[in-house]
């Protein structure tokens, strides 16, 4: 039974409002985020097929012009505008009084003679109208502008052409053909300072009437009657019906209040994504127990439903990005990887169905998403490589684009309607979907995961901590993969994970590198225990546990390989020196502390098959026949002191699990250890007539 239900009462229901409460969190979080619309609205996209009903209008409304059509409207008429400037008479007035003290204070009798010159050109410019160069600089890049001039309660529209900037005013002077003989002699009385913008900007009037303007502009073009068919179902949206039905919404809108709408819309939201991770979570309770009953499942399963639903919306929120870049079969291949294909497939369909809400073509999107998860799934279906997720991105991606344009012909077979760029969006996806190689080692870190990639990784022999065990201990090297080869078959006849017990044996002993030749299987002639008490020679042996994780954590090996290591002996005694040091010893009080192994006892069926696999192949070496009636005696009485002291307690193995066990060991040790068939040798004559 699962620990779980194992659990006390108080425990139980604990983790039960945990998990519940996990699944509110997750619906709140999900809600919350979800896209959502005040008022009615219709979904539909642009050069798609209309799926929903035949629409007729019940009423008669203006159709609103789009939004870039009004726009270019408003550019339009910003353009032509003509803004205001006041002509100011004092300006000139003043600038020429300031040129007559100047100038007749200050210049010879030689030079005084072009004064009256100059006056009339500084009148003539200012008639012109000057402006500051700011002002003209913006208004000149445009060939046709033009300003109204306001001189007292007239506005005269003119040409900014015509007009002069401080800096070229001064130009201006000199093109007097009296005043240009002089130039190089006037430049010395700078009579750039007496010129002035006599045109100011009226920044007030000219927002004001720019404003009037543009709220000239008419919201609408058109109408629809009463009763007129705007689309039927299968009908192409274009541009203009998509208009027809945008105006449709808002005046929808502008016939209801809108806020009850919101609020159905959050509710409907919330019972729509409520529903469906509750769903999920009734079939972890009924068939996936083992993973409700875990933390870091649940912890996973769930971040995956919620991140992916939770991308969606914003995308759909503040972008203009199409959803499909988004690598939703990411998560067939996690769950696929680290749990199992049916898993992979309810995980995968709950998070498709929740993300759909937040899209247009609900259709369409779950269509295609369910394809791509259900590629990943089946080309992931023997993971040994972290390559096969480059297999499994180009199955998700020619399987989408097929689908895609499967669904592109029924709804029409004009193929001018094909959106192509949605074919480069799903090139993208399975592109980013290579993210799932590195993702992967941050899955494993982050919810304490071990692939089967990388328990294929780490059974390769080759890999340094083996070869090095290879070397200083070859007994225990072969030891290791006989019983890793024995457990393997075992947990593949009973549906256990024979890849992990397999990988997990190769690394039960590695603490025996410490001290290998005090371990039979390494010794050649001398036992080095000879030379020892019993409670020093049981601590040395004892200590290759220890000694075992100390390695496995230098090293890094994963948690699940570190508890192999642990519980391989589980709390048992290392019983040759315990019963030697009984027997020599009758008067002491019995101790076995010094002579048990620190445990724990093993708490899956993985690890009690190597407890069994491990103690029976060490006993057969010590066999003085090989028989059938011998090897099977030896199985029986191994595993059913197992049984017999406790050790299986913990884990969820089962009394059948144990008889296929022991039938397995037995088939497999009688292989082992059969008895050669003793072939006859050719007698002589003599040979012959002796027996005779």
């Amino acid at each position: 039974m699962s620990s779980f239900l194992q659990s006390s009462p108080n425990n139980y229901w604990r983790n039960l409002f945990t998990r519940l409460m996990l699944v509110v969190f997750s619906t709140a979080l999900i809600v919350w985020l979800l896209p959502r619309k005040e008022g009615f609205q219709f979904k539909y996209e642009i050069g798609k097929p209309w799926m929903g009903d035949d629409v007729i209008a019940k009423f008669k409304f203006p159709v609103l012009k789009s939004e870039e059509a009004i726009e270019k409207e408003r550019e339009e008429l910003t353009s032509t505008f003509q803004p205001y400037f006041i002509y100011d008479e004092s300006v000139e007035n003043k600038a020429v009084e300031d040129f007559s003290k100047a100038f007749d204070n200050n210049v010879p009798a030689p030079i005084a003679m072009f004064k009256p010159h100059i006056t009339r050109r500084l009148h003539q410019l200012y008639q012109r109208g000057i402006m500051n160069a700011p002002d003209y600089s913006r208004l000149a890049t445009d060939t046709t502008a033009q300003v109204r001039v306001v001189n007292g309660k007239n506005a005269t529209s003119t040409d900014v052409r015509q007009l002069l900037s401080t800096m070229n005013a001064y130009d201006q002077i000199f093109l007097d053909e009296n005043l240009a003989e002089r130039r190089s002699l006037l430049l010395k009385y700078d009579l750039n300072q007496y010129i002035r913008p006599n045109l100011t900007y009226d920044k007030k009037r000219s927002e004001q009437e720019l404003d009037e303007l543009l709220s000239s502009i008419a919201p609408a073009e058109g109408q629809v009657e009463n009763g007129q068919k705007i689309i039927e179902r299968g009908e192409i949206v274009n541009e203009n019906t998509a208009r027809i039905l945008h105006s449709l919404e808002k005046e929808f809108d502008s016939r209801n209040t809108g806020k009850s709408e919101s609020m159905n819309t959050v509710l409907g939201q919330a019972i729509y994504v409520a529903m469906l991770i509750l769903l999920f979570t009734v079939y972890l309770l009924l068939f996936r127990r083992d993973y409700f009953d875990k933390s870091r499942n649940i912890l996973m399963l769930y971040s995956l439903i919620t991140l992916f639903p939770i991308a969606v919306a914003l995308m759909v929120r503040f972008t203009n990005l199409s959803v499909y870049l988004l690598p939703f079969a990411m998560v067939a291949i996690f769950v696929r990887i680290f749990l199992d294909s049916r898993t992979a497939f309810m995980t995968h369909t709950t998070m498709v169905m929740i993300s759909a809400s937040a899209v247009n073509y609900q259709e369409e999107f779950f269509i295609i998403e369910m394809v791509a998860g259900m590629a990943a799934i089946f080309s992931l279906r023997d993971m040994s490589r972290r390559s096969q997720v480059f297999k499994a991105m180009l199955s998700v991606t020619l399987c989408t684009m097929i689908m895609y344009f499967a669904l592109t012909l029924i709804h029409s077979d004009d193929h001018t309607v094909i959106s192509w760029s949605r074919y480069f969006y799903l090139f993208l996806n399975g592109i980013f979907l290579l993210l799932a190689y590195p993702l992967m080692f941050l899955i494993e870190k982050t919810f304490g995961f071990t692939s089967d990639v990388t328990l294929f990784e780490l059974s390769d022999t080759n890999k340094d901590l083996l070869r090095e065990l290879s070397e200083v201990a070859p007994g225990t090297f072969q030891h290791s993969i006989t019983v890793g080869n024995l457990a393997a078959e075992i947990a593949n006849k009973i549906g256990a994970n024979g890849l992990l017990v397999r990988t997990g044996a190769l690394y039960h002993d590695i603490g025996k590198m410490s001290n290998p030749v005090f371990f039979t299987e390494n010794q050649a002639s001398v036992n080095p225990h000879n030379k020892l008490s019993e409670k020093e020679s049981a601590q040395i042996i004892i200590s290759h546990v220890t000694e075992g994780i100390h390695l496995a954590e230098k090293n890094g090996l994963p948690e699940v390989i570190k508890n192999f290591i642990l519980t391989h002996h589980g709390t048992g005694t290392t019983k040759f020196f315990y019963i030697t040091y009984k027997n020599n010893h009758p008067d002491e009080p019995d101790n076995p502390i010094p002579f048990t192994y620190p445990g724990p006892n093993p708490s899956t069926r993985e690890q009690a098959i190597l407890m069994m696999a491990d103690g029976v192949e060490a006993a057969s070496r010590s066999l003085d026949e090989y028989t059938e009636e011998s090897i099977s005696q030896l199985v029986n009485r191994m595993i059913d002191n197992m049984v017999n002291e406790g050790y299986f307690i913990e884990c969820p193995i089962t009394f059948r699990d144990i008889l296929v066990a022991k039938q397995v060991l037995i088939d497999r040790l009688r292989s082992i250890y059969h008895t050669r068939i003793r072939y006859p040798e050719t007698q002589t004559e003599s040979e012959v007539k002796d027996e005779k």
